[in-house]
């Protein structure tokens, strides 16, 4: 791979002695890491020296299996990412720590990885809000994020200027903006395909139209969590200078960062900025920087009032029993006082969500009707809201997770019960078949199935939980 030309020149232009040795270091292989999933019931298996030294739950693999065909990753146990892109994990529990309930936004979310790594540090009974711009890759992060199984989660899909127009709905927000992607480019021959100095000031344009756009939906006092894959200043130190200047923002400092190897601080700025860069850190190119927005009166927000943990029908007619035995399957803090409704033959919960809550209120699919029949779905069996008592479950060997995960015909043991029936592998909820006897049907969401043929993969860096 040859780095462009101009590239070069421009990072030797900045004479910094951070990004010193970065052409050389672009042309090594990448990192592998993943982070595991503290809502579910497995953790690391990993010694000091593989874990991620920014986020607690990360740890770095000395090479990459075929996750694809890992039970595991399609139950939402781990998520594959970028040891960099875990740091807004460190970001949002140093300074949220001690904090109650947030309403969090992660304006441009897909695939999901910054924002599982944020649900895991956010306080408990946050509210987060997830936007896509491409309708693709929202379906993407609308699957990641159903895997993941925080129950009070929404995906939207749209321009950012939407949220301009909610005045301080949200106490923090994370913009990880388009950019130019110089950081990408030791794993992604794209990014050096496509990179120019004309990109650089395009996307340039662009953040500065987002972010301004974003502001107003900053609540007084809240936190922007502002970052990018890339090395050069314009998309970073001067886009934090810019937000300075144009609306008073207020430079934040993460506690610890700097105290973790490798990690470098912005070049030629007063702001505190992080930067990780390939050669001093064990990760990709990430620019990360926080702002806050100056106090003020908090926006007029009247609290929304408790709903009633009961299924609601039509008024005036009969208790709609299907809703109720929905509403027997959930439990934990987001079922209580969640609603439960439906619409034709798809039953749907709305799980309890922050008081000042205004972005669009989360809704779990959670079953769907056929004829006698109440088929739970694939979005309840991922989340943390499924209560298990609740239901009959077979335990499945990692052959038969993946023939499932592929949408195949899958073998139940002897004296399994009939019915519906939730499989699980290694302890930890897969999906739900209807068992016939003779055979199982398989309810996997078909646009979720592995499609290419393989062998389980084993993953030796997880363990029960005791």
């Amino acid at each position: 791979m040859n780095l462009p030309e101009e590239f070069i020149k421009l990072i030797e232009s900045y004479r910094a002695p951070q990004l010193a040795g970065l052409g050389e270091a672009l042309l090594t292989p990448p990192e592998v890491s993943v982070r595991i999933n503290p809502l579910k019931s497995r953790r690391l298996a990993a010694s000091a020296d593989t874990r991620v030294p920014w986020c607690y739950e990360g740890v770095y693999l000395p090479e990459r299996p075929r996750f694809t065909f890992s039970p595991e990753l399609h139950q939402g146990v781990y998520y594959v990412q970028d040891a960099s892109s875990m740091f807004i994990n460190h970001v949002l529990k140093s300074l949220l720590d001690g904090k109650g309930p947030v309403r969090y936004l992660d304006a441009c979310a897909a695939p999901g990885g910054k924002t599982t790594a944020a649900i895991s540090a956010l306080p408990a009974g946050s509210t987060v809000g997830a936007n896509e711009y491409v309708a693709a890759r929202a379906a993407v992060l609308r699957e990641n994020l159903a895997k993941w199984g925080y129950p009070p989660t929404t995906v939207t899909c749209g321009p950012v200027s939407r949220f301009g127009e909610q005045t301080g709905a949200y106490d923090v927000i994370a913009a990880d903006v388009p950019c130019s992607g110089e950081g990408m480019m030791r794993k992604e021959a794209v990014a050096v395909e496509q990179w120019s100095p004309q990109l650089v000031e395009k996307c340039a344009a662009l953040q500065r139209e987002i972010v301004s756009e974003l502001w107003p939906a900053l609540a007084p006092g809240g936190l922007l969590i502002y970052s990018t894959c890339t090395f050069n200043r314009t998309e970073n130190e001067e886009m934090v200078a810019y937000l300075v200047k144009q609306f008073g923002a207020e430079s934040v400092e993460v506690p610890s960062a700097m105290a973790f190897p490798g990690i470098a601080g912005g070049i030629d700025t007063p702001y505190h900025c992080y930067r990780f860069i390939p050669g001093r850190t064990r990760g990709e190119g990430l620019f990360m920087a926080v702002l806050r927005k100056p106090d003020d009166d908090l926006p007029n927000c009247e609290p929304r009032r408790p709903k009633k943990n009961k299924a609601r029908g039509e008024k005036g007619s009969k208790p709609d029993m299907a809703l109720k035995s929905v509403m027997e399957w959930i439990e934990g803090p987001a079922a209580e006082g969640a609603k439960c409704t439906r619409e034709g033959d798809e039953i749907w919960i709305e799980p309890t969500v922050h008081p000042l809550w205004r972005g669009v209120v989360p809704r779990l699919h959670a079953a769907t009707v056929k004829g006698k029949d109440i088929i739970p779905s694939q979005h309840l069996a991922l989340s943390r809201m499924l209560r298990r008592e609740a239901m009959r479950e077979c335990e499945v060997d990692a052959r038969t997770a993946i023939d499932y995960l592929s949408c195949k015909a899958v073998a139940l043991p002897d004296g399994t019960p009939r019915g519906i029936v939730l499989l699980t592998y290694g302890g930890e909820p897969l999906g739900f078949v209807k068992n016939l006897g003779g055979r199982a049907n398989n309810l996997y969401p078909r646009q979720w199935r592995i499609l290419t043929e393989g062998e389980p993969e084993i993953v030796d860096f997880l363990q029960q939980n005791d």
